[in-house]
């Protein structure tokens, strides 16, 4: 599944018109880096949830044809993140699946990172999988970090006002048995994160490349010289 219902209000005033996931990045729109990434490690359909500016998205997502595209319609009420996926689940079918905010994006290394989730993927002992990045060679972050990771991979949240050595980058695998339970309202995924973390099943797994965070308009430049220098 491709989060891409927010509403943008960091990327002002670019997304008073366009949609934060139509937003070009390297000559692209960034909610295709997400669709290409998982059409590249074999997936074969997404769902895609809207809601601001929904048919602007939906004109676009209609231009492509890997993966197939189900659209998880939110016109009339944003869930965030877990309301969203939570409305979803009976196109995202029982068995556990993929989430990937709609401006996840980063230069790949020598291996598929979706692919390499796939593999780590355990799901006797995770109840969560996260793909997080090192906040040390994050393009265009200057927050405090997210998580600690233990040898084994499992994650635990940064403490107050302390910094952590990795942020969360915008890719997880779940289980969709976590929502049993859950609000039947707006609510985020965090909820489900924290609840993993106190099962001791949230683990991660560190991105191989470089992780662009694209979260204001100023971080578009930095975000595009450093594509243009990978592609040398």
């Amino acid at each position: 599944m491709v989060l891409a219902a927010g509403l943008g209000k960091r990327m002002r005033p670019i997304t008073a018109t366009t949609p934060k996931p139509l937003v070009e990045v390297g000559g692209r729109a960034l909610i295709d880096y997400a669709l290409d990434r998982l059409a590249e490690a074999g997936v074969e359909r997404a769902v895609v949830n809207v809601h601001y500016l929904a048919d602007l998205i939906e004109a676009h997502l209609r231009r492509r044809d890997r993966p197939r595209i189900q659209i998880s319609d939110e016109r009339d009420r944003l869930l965030e993140t877990g309301g969203g996926v939570r409305k979803a689940l009976p196109l995202l079918g029982p068995k556990p699946f993929m989430i990937l905010n709609s401006d996840s994006l980063w230069i790949e290394g020598p291996r598929s990172n979706l692919a390499r989730m796939a593999a780590a993927w355990s799901p006797d002992h995770m109840d969560i999988l996260l793909l997080v990045a090192a906040t040390a060679t994050s393009v265009g972050y200057d927050g405090a970090g997210d998580f600690h990771m233990d040898p084994a991979g499992r994650l635990e949240r940064r403490g107050e006002r302390k910094v952590a050595p990795f942020v969360y980058a915008g890719v997880a695998v779940l289980k969709p048995g976590l929502f049993e339970g859950s609000p039947d309202d707006s609510f985020s995924l965090n909820l489900l994160f924290d609840r993993a973390i106190e099962a001791g099943r949230l683990f991660g797994l560190r991105l191989d490349g470089y992780w662009l965070h694209v979260g204001t308009p100023e971080s578009i430049a930095a975000a595009n010289e450093r594509i243009a220098l990978s592609a040398r």
